[in-house]
């Protein structure tokens, strides 16, 4: 029997300043993908779009609605996940958000759950969006 390969995840943010921070040395955009424990778009998302990438090197981190786990925020102020994803008025889990320097978005948002033979499109469509407006 074949083994099964451990499915992508992302690590969860602590700090967006130095997340972003190691993105913009490698000049691109950080991407925070917020998630909701049980949803199966996030979960799709994740595996088989966001989690590969990241794996690949592209900066990519979670946070997660209704959670009270300590992130630090652009400013430097301490929040919670839930917090911060209230600030940015985030309401639909997954939804993945794209940041340039000094934590401003720097391309359209992606919300809601895709169809999955579209995500990938719409994923490249956005961060080529970003990369272009974050290298100019």
């Amino acid at each position: 029997m074949a083994a099964l390969a451990a499915p992508a995840q992302l690590p969860l943010s602590v700090s967006l300043p130095d997340e972003l921070n190691k993105a913009l040395l490698i000049k691109d955009p950080l991407l925070v993908m917020v998630s909701l424990e049980g949803c199966p778009y996030c979960k799709v998302a994740r595996e088989h779009f966001l989690g590969p990438m990241h794996m690949q090197g592209l900066p990519v981190v979670q946070v997660d609605m209704r959670s009270a786990m300590a992130v630090r925020d652009f400013s430097g102020q301490m929040q919670t996940h839930d917090q911060m994803i209230k600030r940015w008025r985030v309401s639909i889990a997954p939804t993945v958000l794209f940041f340039g320097r000094n934590g401003q978005e720097i391309a359209d948002r992606m919300e809601g759950g895709y169809l999955p033979d579209f995500y990938a499109a719409y994923l490249d469509e956005r961060l080529a969006q970003a990369r272009k407006l974050l290298r100019s």
